[in-house]
């Protein structure tokens, strides 16, 4: 049991961690976490102890029947129609347990997902003082809950009446026949018969108690096996598709009439994108609120499967390969800086694969050294989780750092510098124009001087290509760009 229990988890593990982007978008993260605490614990703790004890009851009860039945053969004639109101009483209490319970479980997540999100916001709640509205929320979450808890203990209490019943009546025709038939019969062998029945009815309420919990329980395994049978991600590697190991090597991007939606059934973000961008080339992109900026960059990693179309790195049609040869290869400068746990060094070369000099000399051009060398720990300075203990000006330039560790051909900044002050920003932007010069680069644009001097801009409307020229066309033709710019304070 504890072996299966073990499989189950890694399953669900496995599918999970290559779950694509939107499974969590539809997902509460306490539904999650209610799978594999609660759900994990019954498969681990629950279900073997309700298998034994189920086991050691019908033992038990079939001892005593044979017993009683074998000394006063006449008691055959009182067993069969309690064993028909035994089972009557077990179909009915079990079948309304397991719903009670499926009803339990489902209303549990709500108050997980609302604790998790309440700690995560806590800052947030105390700055309004929302407190009295969340623990009022939470209340009512848990009053829920309780709405399917209470009936299952109402439920126990009415098979408990019905049980002892049928208990009380083996005792009482054990007793009986046994003073009917007391000339032929060993007192020994009476008092074995009519002590073993005085036992039974913990027995008889333990098994059906055990049948109940067992099928109740194995609601946990069927949730749990939902999570296993989700849908992965594409292959990790593709051995026949394996690209060269110096691709890309000139950093040609092509969308070719491509189109994509977030999950099945929701409208397309992006709508038949056709360009081109050469090796070397800066691109920056600029929209409004929801025209597909973040989802393009997504889609370079194939967090988004393509509805129609194709992309072409270097020639190479990137939904062929597999997604660890892909994201291997290109580098990423997040809007929301991401940080784990552990020491800076490991948050810079997690996989351990450039030399100390180097990892030095990405934080001279990151320009974090001089933050870095004053720590008594160096390298080895202990990240909290998320990186809390940095600001966010520092969380950004570790990532900067990180990419230019990693020096990949394609760089993506997905509004990079939208939460740092101007000084960083122009820190980070000088960075890239002299150390990602020969790299083909994507900016989506927080702030448009950032992209004045780029090779080309690329403008987004509802999904679609608006413009697509240099800053310097783009503003003579007057168009959605030249607003923008007006707005920014950039033209006249």
């Amino acid at each position: 049991m504890l072996r299966a229990a073990e499989l189950m988890h890694l399953h669900m593990l496995q599918r999970l961690l290559r779950a694509p982007q939107g499974f969590f978008e539809s997902t509460p993260t306490g539904r999650v976490l209610n799978r594999f605490s609660k759900d994990v614990d019954i498969i681990d703790s629950h279900i073997p102890d309700n298998i034994d004890i189920w086991m050691r009851t019908f033992w038990y009860t079939v001892n005593v029947l044979i017993v009683c039945s074998a000394l006063t053969p006449l008691f055959l004639l009182v067993v069969v129609p309690l064993m028909v109101f035994y089972w009557w009483v077990q179909r009915f209490y079990v079948a309304t347990s397991r719903q009670l319970k499926r009803l339990e479980s489902v209303s549990r997540s709500p108050i997980y997902s609302h604790f998790s999100e309440t700690v995560t916001g806590s800052s947030v709640i105390r700055a309004y003082c929302r407190h009295d509205a969340f623990v009022l929320m939470s209340d009512m979450k848990v009053d829920e809950n309780q709405k399917s808890y209470y009936p299952g203990i109402v439920s126990n209490r009415w098979l408990g009446v019905r049980i002892e019943f049928i208990g009380n009546c083996i005792v009482l025709f054990a007793a009986l026949f046994a003073v009917i038939g007391k000339d032929k019969l060993n007192p020994g062998l009476v008092g074995l018969s009519v002590s073993y029945a005085l036992l039974v009815t913990m027995s008889l309420n333990w098994m059906v108690r055990m049948t109940s919990d067992l099928e109740s329980n194995i609601v946990a395994v069927e949730r749990v096996k939902e999570y296993s049978e989700t849908k992965t991600e594409a292959p990790w590697e593709v051995e026949d598709k394996k690209p060269s190991p110096d691709w890309p090597s000139q950093g040609n991007v092509e969308f070719s009439d491509y189109s994509v939606r977030y999950r099945e059934g929701l409208e397309l973000v992006l709508k038949n994108l056709t360009l081109s961008v050469k090796g070397g080339e800066k691109i920056g992109i600029v929209g409004r609120t929801g025209a597909g900026k973040s989802s393009m960059t997504l889609c370079l990693f194939r967090l988004l499967e393509a509805a129609g179309g194709e992309i072409t790195i270097d020639g190479v049609k990137i939904s062929e390969i597999g997604l660890h040869d892909l994201r291997s290869k290109l580098t990423i400068i997040p809007q929301e800086p991401v940080l784990f746990s552990g020491s800076l060094r490991m948050n810079l070369d997690p996989f351990e694969r450039y030399s100390d000099g180097e990892v030095w000399k990405a934080l001279e051009l990151s320009h974090l050294n001089k933050f870095v060398s004053n720590q008594p720990a160096k390298l080895e300075l202990e990240c909290s989780e998320g990186g809390e203990n940095l600001s966010v000006g520092q969380r950004q330039l570790v990532c900067l750092a990180r990419a230019l560790l990693r020096k990949t051909r394609i760089l993506i900044l997905d509004e990079a510098t939208a939460a740092i002050d101007l000084e960083t920003d122009d820190l980070i932007q000088s960075t890239i124009r002299t150390q990602f010069e020969d790299c083909t680069v994507f900016t989506i644009a927080h702030r448009l001087n950032t992209i004045m001097d780029y090779t080309r801009v690329l403008v987004l409307d509802k999904g679609q290509i608006a413009e697509f020229d240099t800053p310097t066309n783009l503003l003579f033709r007057r168009g959605v760009f030249y607003g923008m710019a007006k707005d920014a304070g950039l033209a006249q």
